[in-house]
């Protein structure tokens, strides 16, 4: 398991509830999402797996798989899971579907179907096959982010992208954390879509934007003030300050011009210069 999938999966549990009422239509309100894990000969996590209501009062168990490969397997993967959730004791109704976020055709079938033995089906969702435009209306930070994985018809990717971020930026307001969190889900998410770029633009084009309120910024100063607190001095903490400076300043220039940077960090040209091509310090050897 990478850490992309770890993250990845973080992520659309915060976006259970707009996923299952925007992708997979159902009027149905989180109750809580739980974790699974099983093993035979390797180690197997399902995607995202919650306790659900719905409008009816009734309870069932939602499991959803996101793929972004067409995998000929993926029906008897499906049906492992199922029937590892009912050998787990879970008895109540399962609904189960696979979300398809890849750049190929969709050519997976909803199931399979065995004479006389089996039959055997889950909802099956072609992410290039819904409009964006409903997502792109609600102020709805969660159903934003959902929106990067849809079809945006005629709309340029650049002009979608830019919208959402602009909308993220507005409705965080000066909650910074709920702004990064989303941006941050947001980037995860472009990447099945190969939007990356367009993601990087959007921010670049952000011209009031908050250098501090990105996740690159944050990354950058929470690595750097890990390494001060293993440190455990005073002069440690300020060396790794520094590191964290260093690898922000290093962030950024992948996605601004020294001068941008230097105008948001508040920092000489030549600074920025300095420290991009600089080598980390040692928080260790600078306590000598």
């Amino acid at each position: 398991m990478t850490a992309k999938d770890i993250i990845s999966r973080d992520a659309l549990k915060q976006l259970t509830r707009e996923l299952a009422r925007y992708l997979l239509a159902l009027d149905a309100e989180v109750i809580e999402p739980l974790e699974t894990q099983h093993q035979r000969i390797e180690d197997r996590r399902a995607d995202l797996v919650a306790r659900m209501r719905g409008a009816d009062g009734k309870e069932f168990l939602l499991h959803v798989e996101i793929a972004n490969d067409n995998s000929a397997d993926m029906p008897l993967r499906m049906l492992r899971y199922h029937t590892d959730i009912r050998f787990a004791g879970y008895s109540g109704p399962i609904r189960q579907f696979l979300i398809y976020i890849g750049s190929r055709p969709l050519t997976m079938p909803p199931g399979f179907d065995e004479p006389g033995l089996l039959n055997y089906r889950y909802g099956l969702v072609d992410m290039h096959q819904v409009n964006c435009a409903g997502l792109l209306e609600q102020d709805n930070p969660n159903a934003l982010v959902l929106a990067v994985l849809c079809d945006f018809g005629d709309r340029e990717p650049q002009q979608v992208v830019t919208h959402i971020v602009r909308r993220l930026q507005e409705l965080s307001g000066t909650d910074e954390r709920r702004f990064r969190d989303h941006m941050t889900m947001l980037e995860i998410l472009s990447e099945n879509r190969e939007l990356k770029t367009q993601v990087e633009e959007a921010e670049r084009m952000l011209t009031q934007v908050d250098v501090k309120r990105l996740p690159s910024f944050a990354i950058g100063f929470e690595q750097g003030k890990e390494e001060g607190m293993e440190a455990g001095m005073e002069a440690g903490m300020e060396a790794g300050m520094e590191a964290g400076e260093a690898r922000v300043v290093r962030r950024l220039l992948l996605r601004f011009s020294v001068d941008e940077v230097s105008d948001l960090l508040g920092l000489p040209s030549e600074e920025v210069e300095r420290i991009a091509v600089a080598e980390d310090d040692d928080p260790e050897q600078s306590r000598h």
